[in-house]
């Protein structure tokens, strides 16, 4: 069995009867839905026409937000259905980045991810979903895809259908019937001048008080300016606006996510960093150095610890991550990475205080390399959040293995030239080396091409849009100023300088990356 929908538009009078079907069945608090209908118009007065598109979870046969998932909390059933399951759930809200029709929340009262479930309850019980049975129209047809008896293969196979977002290669079991694709694809309707959205009464995690009206309207703003400034493509005929829609979810990862990535970095990297260099024998790290090095990289690491608990729905939940581990998922495969650092930079900490030495070359090359696991995990993480076009770039792990390095090295510069130390000049060229491929990274990263027109809006949030004002001078006084002071042989004072800046001012780098692409609507 391969269950699926199909939305048939020609019917649809957008009464809302599936929405109140589901929220009744599902008890679905307010202020999220697992179905709802969008209104999208088009055309200019008095020549426009209204359409309603039917929305939810597309039960996908390639399922993103099962993939992420650290707990299995979600997962496909044998007949199709994308179900989840709500005991395992941490609120880590992975699978709400990954899903790129925005069908997940986070229920306010259990604080744990939800969707639609497509009434499996029901189904095993040979009942037809809540919203398919109560809609007047029968507008919505639900069934065995593979059944060429059943009506839903009927249709797909004798009409034109369409889907949200093939090219994410999700298989979606969608699907539409005379669908309108300014309905389709969020970025060609932006809200308009009499949009409305229904009330939030509750928030979807941390960030509940940055909720619906303020990231909404910053969003649609950012998109309609991205596709007016030639941005993304135009699209021939008249104009179309959403006029009626839920809330957006806002930003579901916040500061503390920004602030893991930056404590991480600093962790994997005043280890991996000179261990590097020890090993290209460009530098020995004498043991007692080798110790401070190894408790500086475990004081972040339980910072890092810290911040992702926190960042939790659920944080009681945190230690499901390893004991009920979903092994696809780069949210736990990070995980045990990070413990396995731990363990070995705290051995390696104790082993040169106590022996006098830094230990055999193997054993420093596998903390390296876990080191660099460590550092650029979260790139592989961000590309399983299908939903956000902006993170799926391959340079992303690059550039965080890089800049955790970056990091390394400034600390390890800073305390010797706080402990006296003058000569440093193989440090600064090699930082100025670093720093300028850095530079050239964030310039292919941001101001290229894109590839998709949602990736190329949150680019343009960031250089040009709402978060200009930090990435600019995060950018020059975090790389182009100590770029200059390394790169001109400045006094050690200017150079204690620019080691503060490139560690300051990569956090609100990292907080522009993680919040610009969640300011794209997804529906």
């Amino acid at each position: 069995m391969n269950y699926g929908f199909v939305i048939d538009n020609r019917k649809c009078i957008g009464c809302h009867a599936c929405t109140v079907a589901c929220k009744a069945e599902h008890q679905v608090p307010v202020g999220v839905n697992r179905t709802w209908v969008k209104y999208v118009e088009t055309g200019v007065f008095p020549h426009t026409r209204r359409t309603f598109t039917v929305q939810r979870c597309n039960h996908c046969a390639d399922a993103p937000c099962v993939e992420i998932c650290p707990v299995r909390a979600l997962f496909i059933r044998p007949d199709g259905i994308v179900d989840f399951d709500g005991q395992r759930c941490i609120g880590c809200k992975s699978c709400m980045q990954a899903c790129p029709y925005d069908a997940l929340y986070i229920d306010p009262d259990t604080q744990t991810a939800a969707k639609c479930n497509y009434c499996a309850h029901r189904v095993d019980n040979g009942i037809e979903p809540a919203c398919v049975v109560v809609c007047p129209e029968r507008a919505i047809i639900a069934g065995d895809l593979d059944d060429p008896g059943t009506e839903i293969a009927r249709l797909v196979a004798r009409h034109p259908v369409s889907v949200r977002k093939a090219e994410k290669g999700t298989r979606p079991k969608l699907f539409y019937i005379d669908a309108d694709e300014a309905a389709l694809r969020p970025e060609l309707a932006p809200p308009g001048s009499a949009y409305s959205a229904t009330a939030q009464a509750a928030g979807v995690g941390h960030h509940a008080h940055q909720r619906s009206a303020r990231w909404s309207g910053a969003a649609g703003k950012a998109a309609a300016k991205a596709a007016a400034g030639g941005v993304v493509a135009a699209v021939p005929g008249p104009p179309s606006q959403r006029t009626y829609d839920v809330p957006d979810k806002g930003v579901l990862w916040g500061w503390e996510v920004a602030g893991y990535l930056w404590t991480k970095s600093i962790a994997a990297g005043v280890v991996t960093a000179p261990l590097l260099l020890d090993l290209a024998g460009i530098m020995t790290i004498p043991p007692s150095f080798a110790a401070l090095l190894g408790w500086l990289a475990l004081l972040f690491l339980a910072l890092t610890g810290v911040l992702l608990v926190k960042d939790l729905d659920r944080p009681a939940r945190f230690l499901y991550v390893l004991l009920r581990p979903q092994w696809r998922s780069w949210l736990v495969r990070g995980a045990y990475a990070m413990l396995v650092y731990g363990g070995l930079c705290l051995f390696w900490a104790l082993y040169a205080a106590r022996t006098g030495d830094t230990g055999p070359a193997w054993f420093k090359a596998l903390l390296a390399i876990v080191g660099l696991i460590v550092a650029s995990y979260t790139g592989f993480l961000f590309a399983q959040a299908k939903g956000r076009d902006f993170w799926q770039t391959p340079l992303l792990p690059i550039h965080m293995a890089l800049q955790s390095v970056i990091n390394g090295l400034v600390v390890v510069l800073g305390i010797a030239l706080l402990a006296g130390a003058q000569e440093s000049a193989g440090f600064d060229r090699l930082l100025a080396a670093l720093l300028l491929v850095s530079l050239g990274l964030l310039l292919t990263e941001f101001m290229l091409t894109h590839a998709s027109r949602d990736a190329a809006t949150a680019a343009w949030i960031i250089i040009r849009g709402p978060l200009r004002r930090v990435f600019w001078p995060a950018a020059a006084l975090g790389i182009a100023v100590p770029l200059v002071l390394f790169a001109s042989g400045a006094a050690p004072h200017w150079k204690l300088l620019a080691c503060v800046l490139v560690l300051i001012f990569s956090l609100p780098m990292e907080h522009v990356r993680v919040k610009a692409p969640q300011l794209v609507p997804q529906s």
